[in-house]
């Protein structure tokens, strides 16, 4: 009871403080955090502890030590008197390894290369095939762009597109291909166009910056900034420090020792970041390409141009004032200053208002002061102006439709804006942003270093992000490589040895094996911050080598959740590696790097909607349709019409960040690989292909079906089931297709349709079609 009236009694001081000030009192549960003393450092997390340099035990088995990883492995399994398993056998080996590094499965050429290789070196030259492919950068780009929160359009309800950032894409593809250090790969990223200026692919890489959704309908400019901001800050603590320093922008973390100050402190460091998306990009080939496909649109769309302006021209001032009397008062400060009055502050409201208005935004002035007539600003002369304007508008939307390609001649990246003075940053009282509190500078978490960050100004920038990102990139930063380790250690194991990938705090998961995992940080640092080393570590490594066959009930009692991996965890696949495999079985994979998104089709009952920006329809299915056969990384990425096929296998959120794929399953995903067109449709070519590889005999065939998904022939049991589904399908195919009840589906890509009986070759189509659906398919053993 006594404490009950404590509580009340403080709740009731604070708050009558509040009434008063408008601030929490400076001894309440929003003050800030006080400095650590060295023995307060000591009990910090493990992962704030600086990294260990791990010595590489020496388990009793050597013999099964490949690499420094399975030493760590091994030592922990021995504990527990438990042996690791045996060697997978090569075809499962080379088919989980090439889905692992390339998202696809391999060909059966290549299986049997590798099976076929007896040399010391085979399993070492498959793996540096693995890494030397451009497969590698998309399979790699993929996971990294889910962390980036990346998508083609900004989502809400206009959900515009985003014409240029599809370059941050290929950027990213391009940067694990090329192995660029990570170290380096951070700082593009963060601070490309501060530390690089004059390169365009240093300012692409701020593209990681410019990935937060947006709808550009908002009115009130201040708080948006604020939201950017917040984004930003959010996601980079996440990415790269693991740390959820989100819970700290209402109120001191309640597990981590990370205080609102820390967090605001952090987000001055984005104080002065803004986006433009109309830097014009070097010409190379994806420019030119766009010129020729965009000059009969640009010859057609000039007049109806030009006509609206003439139209809006005599209105202007009028609708620009009556576009900004629906901004809120704070923005209109900025807005209505003379740009030589601007400071920091208004120059980002600026550089955010200007391009957002446009002649199609200030007809919006003819249209409201022409349609209401009880309206006070309504105006008969504006009726015709609309009019005209309107039918213009519906002229430039159709022949958007019929002409206007993919692509851009600019390119997205954060800005400074050319000043390197930055707006002040306040601790927000509740995270709220109009009860500003005190002023912060830019600053580390005090818990995590004692480090202070050394902010160098250019002419044309603060310096604050560069500051960051040599502290996230330190060798000292006890946080970004243990981060990242474990992120490709999960893609690998399907456990992180921290499973909560993006959470190092105290509600994350404990390490499984912390030795190895800062041994992989410190020889991750040590290698130059080469990714590609990393990998290639882990993939000629005996625990990744090993066999997923089930253990004994003693080893699942000792190890029930196969933490210390005493066997080779299976793995359901990513939405991705499922639709690009089927691509690859079936033949029908378009190699095409890069570029701007395509638009395969999707199903004719999915309303997707028009933007309400341009009228254009939110998917617009690909002319070529070579595109439709694309890897599923260059598929145009629509936060409000995710591509419905990886859609329902756990595609990857775009709101924020993501850190780990789901894995569910679901009736409707078996229901989408049965009656899905698409996926239907490559069991048909899948068959022709069969029938073409497999020659006349049906064996042969067989085989061949299970050496391309499965990368194994199948077992005798297998291809009697195989055999019976073939004549009870035929037998039901040809009783219906004799009474009229049943269209025969045949295999596609036959050079000669004659030579097969097209009764047992639709047979063949539902088998394919059926083994296609299996488990084995869609799961890396």
């Amino acid at each position: 009871m006594k404490r009950t009236v404590i509580f009340i009694a403080l709740f009731s001081l604070t708050s009558a403080a509040m009434a008063q000030t408008g601030k929490p009192p400076a001894d309440s549960i929003h003050a800030n955090v006080p400095v650590l003393t060295e023995k307060q450092k000591s009990r910090l997390p493990w992962s704030w502890q600086p990294v260990k340099n791990s010595e590489v035990p020496a388990p009793a088995h050597l013999s099964w030590v490949r690499t420094p990883i399975d030493a760590f492995i091994l030592a922990k399994l021995e504990e527990k008197k438990i042996k690791p398993s045996a060697d997978t056998d090569r075809g499962t080996f080379i088919r989980r390894a090439t889905l692992d590094a390339w998202g696809v499965i391999p060909t059966p050429e290549e299986v049997k290369a590798f099976e076929a290789d007896r040399s010391p070196k085979a399993y070492e030259k498959l793996v540096d095939r693995l890494l030397a492919s451009p497969h590698y950068g998309e399979r790699q780009a993929r996971r990294w762009l889910d962390l980036a929160r990346y998508a083609d359009s900004g989502g809400f309800d206009n959900d515009e597109t985003r014409p240029n950032l599809w370059r941050y894409r290929d950027y990213v593809v391009n940067a694990f291909n090329q192995d660029k250090p990570f170290n380096q790969f951070i700082q593009e990223q963060l601070a490309g166009d501060e530390l690089w200026p004059d390169r365009q692919e240093a300012l692409i890489a701020t593209g990681f910056l410019r990935s937060f959704p947006d709808n550009p309908n908002g009115r009130n400019l201040v708080q948006k900034k604020y939201q950017h901001t917040t984004d930003i800050t959010d996601t980079v603590g996440k990415v790269f420090l693991g740390q959820t320093v989100e819970c700290a922008r209402c109120h001191n973390h309640k597990l981590d020792k990370i205080s609102q100050k820390d967090y605001f402190a952090l987000q001055a460091f984005f104080a002065n970041t803004s986006v433009r998306d109309d830097i014009p990009a070097a010409i190379g080939a994806q420019e030119i390409a766009y010129k020729e496909a965009a000059a009969k649109y640009e010859a057609e769309i000039a007049p109806i141009n030009a006509a609206k302006k003439a139209l809006i021209d005599p209105v202007r001032e009028q609708a620009n004032k009556y576009l900004k009397e629906r901004y809120d008062n704070d923005t209109l400060v900025s807005l209505n200053k003379p740009e030589k009055e601007w400071n920091a502050h208004d120059r980002w409201i600026n550089n955010y208002y200007g391009p957002y208005v446009d002649d199609d935004r200030l007809a919006g002035y003819l249209q409201d002061t022409s349609t209401d007539k009880t309206a006070p600003d309504y105006n008969p002369k504006h009726v015709d102006l609309w009019k005209q304007y309107d039918k213009l508008r519906k002229q430039g939307r159709e022949i958007a439709a019929r002409l206007k390609p993919q692509g851009s001649l600019y390119l997205s990246a954060a800005t400074e804006l050319g000043h390197a003075d930055a707006p002040p940053t306040f601790v927000y009282f509740g995270g709220i942003q109009e009860r500003p509190l005190e002023e912060v500078q830019p600053a580390f978490p005090e818990s995590i270093t004692s480090e202070k960050p050394v902010i160098v100004p250019t002419a044309t920038s603060s310096g604050r992000r560069t500051a960051l990102a040599n502290w996230i990139t330190s060798e000292k930063n006890p946080l970004t490589a243990r981060v990242f380790v474990n992120r490709v250690w999960e893609q690998y194991f399907a456990r992180g040895i921290v499973d909560t990938v993006s959470d190092f705090g105290r509600a994350g998961g404990k390490p499984t094996h912390p030795e190895l995992l800062d041994y992989l940080a410190t020889n991750f640092v040590k290698e130059g911050w080469s990714v590609k080393q990393l990998h290639r570590q882990i993939l000629l490594s005996s625990v990744y080598r090993q066999s997923s066959a089930e253990r004994d009930d003693e080893v699942r009692k000792l190890d029930p959740d196969n933490k210390l991996l005493a066997l080779f965890p299976r793995k359901r696949l990513e939405a991705e590696q499922i639709r690009d495999s089927l691509l690859v079985a079936a033949g029908k994979l378009n190699d095409k790097q890069g570029g701007p998104g395509v638009f395969p089709p999707i199903p004719a009952n999915l309303v997707t909607g028009n933007s309400n920006t341009d009228g254009q329809p939110f998917w617009k299915t690909s002319a070529d349709s070579a595109d439709f056969y694309r890897r599923s990384i260059y598929i145009f990425n629509r936060r409000s019409v995710p591509y419905p096929l990886l859609q329902t296998f756990d595609l990857a959120g775009t709101q924020e960040v993501h850190s780990k794929r789901d894995v569910t399953t679901t009736p409707l995903q078996a229901l989408t690989l049965y009656h899905s067109d698409i996926v239907f449709g490559l069991s048909q070519a899948l068959a022709g292909r069969v029938i073409a590889e497999g020659g006349k005999n049906e064996k042969a065939q067989l085989d061949r079906l299970y050496q391309i998904l499965f990368a194994r022939k199948p077992d005798k049991a297998e291809r009697k089931l195989l055999q019976a589904y073939l004549n009870d399908q035929e037998k039901i195919i040809r009783e219906k297709a004799i009474s009229g009840k049943l269209a025969i589906n045949q295999p596609t890509g036959l050079k000669d349709v004659n030579s097969v009986d097209p009764i047992r070759a639709a047979a063949l189509v539902d088998l394919v079609h059926t083994v296609a659906n299996s488990n084995e398919f869609a799961y890396r053993l």
